[in-house]
């Protein structure tokens, strides 16, 4: 079994030419091109019946001043980016453009593209169709006594020249190979000729680092959003099964704040998915600083003792600082509430004409704090912090603060004037 395995492997690798559907959709692009080339042929006064080799140099010359001429049109490199993207590179989009030449540099490359097309759909299908015929006048001439004339050669027939079926058979085969070669060359050419351009290569670039970024715009926002709500809803629960005999009351505003803290998440995770869809409908507004009550709100009735202190205009921080401070805040919360449970929490916003500080001081034992949440400081909650304030212009640290953990962050408002 141990040597059957490779040898499988052996003969798909050497089969895999002859089988794929590429290539025989480049045979086809191949054969298009062909078809212009006779075409051309069709109307040039010069070719003669019995021509040769000078009939064929002239059909791989004659072409080139009206290729290049429908190569230098701004779409033609769209036309052929698409043609050549659907039969060169079925179902792969990578390497070839679909879009009008930007500059003389894409028109010269369509230009180019175009003759090398031509020209090798002649060289590549000529060979082919002369060695097939060969190989089919090969099998059939020991099937007949007076043998197989075919363009020149001469096979002769009767059944002592079996062994003319599988050289025959090979000759066919090699054809099909230095089609699907043929083919090859001419994809890379056109990954070369007809792909993106060093100024739509930055494009592309740009464009997937923006779609990087947003992606991780909105991975942070479902961590802080739903991630707090999951943990506040877990301390309400557990708050609520303990009390429920004891003190109905509390479990009953347990309850509630856990119906809305579920509905805060639910039109939190509406929002990332309407973004993420690119829905035309409007997402709801994302909550900002002056929401913070509610959330402090919420962080109490999972049993936490939060107390908020707002100085300064907070209404009037610009909405980038306003909204990315919220989840600061709502991260710190959440962190404390995982790693350090429902313990008394304070929560101060300070905004002055320059900068809006926010600290979380969590009254935890420094030991007990440094111990469960410096651990998380490499996880995604304290570095989403950061970076969340870095994206600002801004700076946020993470520590033991007079035997106290505390989250401090400032943001400059500056950069979003």
């Amino acid at each position: 079994m141990s040597r059957i395995a490779p040898l499988r492997t052996t003969l798909t690798r050497l089969t895999r030419p002859l089988v794929t559907a590429s290539t025989y959709t480049r045979a086809f692009h191949l054969f298009t091109a062909l078809a212009l080339g006779v075409a051309v042929a069709l109307v040039y006064p010069g070719l003669e019946e019995e021509g040769g080799v000078a009939n064929g140099i002239a059909l791989l010359v004659v072409p080139i001043p009206i290729l290049v001429a429908f190569g230098l049109l701004a779409e033609a490199r769209r036309f052929e980016g698409f043609l050549a993207r659907l039969l060169l590179r079925p179902g792969d989009e990578s390497d070839i453009v679909v879009t009008r030449s930007q500059g003389w540099a894409d028109r010269w490359r369509t230009a180019l593209w175009l003759v090398l097309r031509v020209d090798l759909a002649w060289v590549g299908l000529a060979l082919t169709g002369q060695s097939v015929f060969v190989g089919i006048a090969m099998i059939v001439s020991p099937a007949t006594d007076m043998g197989v004339t075919f363009n020149g050669l001469t096979f002769a027939g009767g059944v002592g020249h079996w062994w003319l079926i599988p050289l025959g058979v090979l000759v066919i085969v090699g054809a099909l190979y230095y089609l699907a070669g043929v083919g090859w060359v001419l994809t890379r050419l056109g990954a070369r000729l007809l792909g993106p351009s060093a100024n739509e290569r930055l494009a592309i670039a740009e464009r997937r680092t923006e779609q990087l970024l947003e992606h991780n715009r909105l991975a942070r926002e479902l961590h802080d959003s739903i991630g707090h709500a999951l943990s506040v809803t877990v301390l309400q629960a557990g708050a609520a099964r303990q009390l429920l005999d004891t003190d109905p009351a509390f479990a009953d505003r347990a309850l509630e704040a856990i119906e809305e803290t579920g509905r805060q998440a639910l039109e939190d995770l509406e929002r990332m998915l309407l973004l993420l869809r690119d829905a035309p409908e409007p997402a709801a507004p994302r909550p900002g600083l002056p929401e913070l009550k509610v959330l402090v709100d919420g962080t109490r009735g999972a049993g936490a003792s939060v107390a908020l202190r707002v100085s300064g205009a907070v209404d009037a921080v610009p909405a980038v600082i306003s909204r990315e401070g919220y989840r600061i805040v709502q991260e710190s919360l959440t962190n404390v509430l995982r790693h350090a449970g429902p313990v008394p929490v304070d929560v101060t916003v300070a905004v002055d004409d320059h900068d809006v500080e926010l600290t979380v001081l969590s009254s935890a034992p420094a030991a007990g704090a440094e111990r469960r949440v410096v651990g998380a400081g490499s996880g995604s909650g304290l570095r989403g912090i950061r970076e969340r304030a870095a994206l600002l212009g801004g700076e946020a640290t993470a520590g033991v603060h007079d035997g106290y953990w505390r989250v401090h962050v400032r943001l400059p408002l500056r950069w979003a004037s």
